[in-house]
Formats: C-alpha cells, sequence, structure tokens
C-alpha cells in the first residue's frame, strides 16, 4: 500500500521536491492533503496532478479563487479550505500518516504540533518548530508515538550516520555549512551587499529565507539548536565546520574516534526520499555522485567575528527557554526587511542582538508563552529597525 502524505508548503522549494519524489514513484506514496500559500498557478498543477483530498491556500479569497478556476470535476472531488485552519486540517487529516513539514518560519509550529496530537510521523524540514517549541515537540511526539525524521541535508546525514549506533557512544556531532553566498567577503562587503547578491547561494537552490540564513550563518545556527533537540546533545558536543563543496552533509564522531559521514551531491530530493521511506531505501534516479568530478574536499572553521550570528544562536540554545523563539521570529522579521531592502545585509545582526539583550527570557515557556514572546520578538525588531536602518 503506498504511504499516504500531507505536505504542508507544497508549493515552496522543499514542498516541490517532496512531490517530486513522489512523482517519481507513484506506487510508494499517495497525496492526501496539501496546504500552501498564495501561488495558485502552481496549486492547480498538483491539484491535477496528485489528486489530493484537501487542499489549503493561505487566503479565503485565494480559496474562492481556486475553487472556481478548477475544472468541475476536480473542484467537487477536493475540499478546500484556507488560512490557519485550513493548514491545521492539513496537518491532521485523518488519511494522512505522515505529515511533511515545509512551511518557512515559525508559521510551521501550530500545524506541526497538531499533527503530532493526532499521532502522524513528521518528515521536519522546518527547523524553527524545534528552535522555538524543542521541548514541547519532543514531548509531544514522545506521549503520541510520532517519530521525527529530519529532511534537513545536515540532520538526515546525523541520521543516517548513528543509525544501528548506540547513542551513549556518540562523542559528538560535526555539522557541514557551506558558508553560504558570502563565506569569503570581507564585513566591508557583506555592509554594501544586496539582497541578490545573499541570493546567490554558489551550491544549493532554496527558497529566499533561508538563502538568507545561509549567507548570515544563521542557518546553521538554526540547525545546531534542532541537532540538539533531535539527536539530544549538548551544545559543546556540536560543531560547525565550514564545507564549501556541500558534499559531505555531516559528520558524527565516536567515542573510539572513529568518524562517519553522509556524502551526496547538493539534492535535496536525497535526504526528502529519505525520510519519506525509512528505515527502507528505494532506487532514485537522481544524479550520482562523482567523487573523481568533485576533485577535492575541504574544511575549515568558521569565523565568529565576521559571522556572530552563529554565535548568538548558541548562546540561544545554551540558554533556551523562550530565548531561541524570540531571537527566531526576530530573525524572520530582519530577514524580510532585508529582503524588502528597509534595511542593511549587517543590520540583520544588530536587530537579533538587540532582541537577546532585551528578551525577558521564560524558562519553561508553554505554547502560548511561545507565540506570545513571537509576537514580542516581531513589534520589537520592527522597532528597532526603525532606529538603525540607514536606508
Amino acid at each position: 500500500m503506498p504511504k499516504k502524505l500531507a505536505i504542508l508548503g507544497s508549493t515552496g522549494s522543499i514542498g516541490t521536491q517532496t512531490l517530486d519524489v513522489v512523482a517519481a514513484n507513484p506506487e510508494a506514496f499517495q497525496i492526501t492533503a496539501l496546504a500552501a500559500g498564495s501561488n495558485l498557478t502552481e496549486v492547480r498543477k498538483q491539484i491535477e496532478l496528485f489528486r489530493p483530498r484537501l487542499v489549503s491556500v493561505g487566503t479565503q479569497e485565494s480559496a474562492r479563487r481556486l475553487r472556481d478556476e478548477l475544472p468541475p470535476e476536480l473542484a467537487r472531488s477536493v475540499q478546500i479550505e484556507w488560512g490557519e485552519a485550513g493548514m491545521l486540517a492539513a496537518a491532521s487529516h485523518p488519511d494522512a500518516e505522515m505529515v511533511v513539514t515545509a512551511v518557512v518560519g515559525s508559521l510551521g509550529l501550530s500545524p506541526t504540533i497538531a499533527a503530532i496530537q493526532a499521532g502522524k510521523d513528521i518528515a521536519l524540514a522546518n527547523k524553527e518548530t524545534l528552535v522555538a517549541a524543542g521541548h514541547l515537540v519532543t514531548e509531544m511526539a514522545a506521549a503520541t508515538g510520532s517519530r521525527i525524521l529530519p529532511v534537513d541535508s545536515e540532520h538526515s546525514a546525523i541520521f543516517q550516520c548513528i543509525h544501528g549506533e548506540s547513542r551513549q557512544s556518540v562523542r559528538r556531532i560535526l555539522l557541514t555549512a557551506s558558508g553560504g553566498a558570502f563565506r569569503d567577503k570581507t564585513r566591508e562587503e557583506m555592509r554594501r551587499a544586496r539582497p541578490s547578491d545573499a541570493l546567490a547561494h554558489p551550491n544549493w537552490s532554496m527558497g529566499a529565507k533561508i538563502t538568507v540564513d545561509s549567507a548570515t550563518l544563521m542557518n546553521k545556527g538554526l540547525e545546531v539548536i534542532e541537532a540538539h533537540w533531535l539527536f539530544g546533545l549538548p551544545y559543546d558536543r556540536i560543531d560547525v565546520v565550514i564545507h564549501p563543496q556541500s558534499i559531505v552533509h555531516s559528520l558524527v564522531e565516536f567515542e573510539d574516534r572513529s568518524v562517519l559521514a553522509q556524502l551526496g551531491s547538493p539534492d535535496m530530493r536525497v535526504p526528502i526520499q529519505y525520510a519519506l521511506t525509512y528505515p527502507e531505501r528505494i532506487t532514485a534516479d537522481w544524479p550520482a555522485l562523482d567523487l573523481v568530478a568533485v576533485g577535492s574536499l575541504t574544511f575549515r572553521e568558521p569565523d565568529p567575528d565576521r559571522f556572530p550570528i552563529l554565535r548568538l544562536a548558541y548562546q540561544a540554545g545554551r540558554t533556551g527557554g523562550s530565548l531561541p523563539a524570540a531571537v527566531n521570529a526576530a530573525n524572520e522579521v530582519a530577514v524580510d526587511l532585508f529582503l524588502r531592502e528597509k534595511i542593511g545585509f549587517l543590520e540583520i545582526e544588530q536587530i537579533l542582538l538587540q532582541i537577546a539583550d532585551q528578551h525577558d527570557v521564560i524558562s519553561q515557556p508553554s505554547l502560548a508563552e511561545i507565540l506570545q514572546c513571537d509576537a514580542w520578538a516581531r513589534k520589537t525588531a520592527l522597532q528597532i529597525a526603525e532606529k538603525i536602518s540607514k536606508y
């Protein structure tokens, strides 16, 4: 029987690549529900190809337009919802066995929790869920029996390296980072950078927000916090190493000093497929890794002076409580402002550092308190941006 999937964020980068995997393996997967935003052209194509039972879009107006534009046969066969309620309906759809959470940002928190409460397995591409509410999400998953399977290439690599190994034998994990578009740039060059510069990622094809996060190394900082919750390691046993080729997706060092690594081409369909099929592996037609063509693999330490956000992420993770949620929310606001050319690139870090200084940390926040901290951080980040922006 095919595995029945719900995909949250179906028109984004991870969502569309997940559907590539589904299309390549029609006997293995069936789409039950899709949740998207405002890209109705893409949603219509997905409905025609995959025939989901439920589709949610961003607004009531979008839902009305989608219903009117679908052929009558399709319009009768699919339930069309909208907004947060629609996304929650997709996440908890009774027919779905696994939910792929590919929504960008803290928007993915509530639907991921809804899916876990409904006992679904989670293919997690939304790292912000664990960053903001790792203690709640992991407790809920343990209580309901939901499996959280990582989709991020780095966490998938670690997951594969420790498969069948004793967790007690893990000495440390090493998250690799491409370094993003500015890995070799000076602070002055970054100060002058425009959105088009930050979006020119040398290796990966990703959405705008995560590509900017790669340029600041915030993406790697979020992944450090995510790794802490996924694998239960303290922060002093989670290291980051710059690996410009993006071939070694991460490494695990064991107590006997053996080091296992997972390698592959920079193609997100590989970790996506592994999460969907775990613990099995199925045939894929993606291009194979050619190490001879790659030629060499290099590694170096990240520079905390050029990229202070990575150091801030470690601080937020070690402090814990509500601080990671506040920093994450402020980052979403700051990146959006940068992409709209309201602030400069280095002003992203200024906003995050001030948020961390101003936030009153709640040690064990409830979901309601996390959402309140998120709202406070967003409002405060906008106020800080107004004061510091040079535009």
